[in-house]
């Protein structure tokens, strides 16, 4: 037997991003591959996933529910801007109606929004 070489020869695998092991550790908890799977895709052992699995899927979740909270607190304020803008064109279409006397939104608009103008218009006569 030769020096350099032994019966059983060592795999050798490549360096994986930080951001590669977050996404095969994704891809695994989603269910999108297995482990056999991305180890052979990635070319890395089975072990290194389980200890990337361990390490970093809690890593992973919290980052997840930080974007969550951020992605709530981005829904909230775009529901806010968009009450706004519905408040707005209500009272616009209702002064509209009562400077033209036409009855725009009883023939353009759904049933439930007509009638919210129609109340916004009674509101503003008062």
């Amino acid at each position: 037997m030769k020096d350099n070489q032994s019966d059983c020869p060592k795999k050798e695998y490549q360096k994986i991003s930080f951001e590669l092991k977050l996404m095969i550790i994704d891809q695994i908890q989603t269910g999108q591959i297995s482990i056999n799977h991305a180890a052979k895709s990635f070319k890395v052992s089975r072990s290194s996933i389980d200890y990337w699995l361990k390490k970093y899927s809690t890593l992973e979740q919290k980052k997840r529910g930080m974007s969550k909270q951020d992605e709530i607190k981005k829904l909230k304020d775009k529901i806010e801007e968009l009450e706004f803008i519905k408040e707005f064109q209500r009272d616009y279409i209702a002064n509209l109606e009562n400077l033209s006397g036409l009855d725009l939104a009883k023939k353009h608009l759904p049933d439930a929004l007509a009638k919210a103008i129609e109340k916004r218009k009674r509101d503003l006569l008062k």
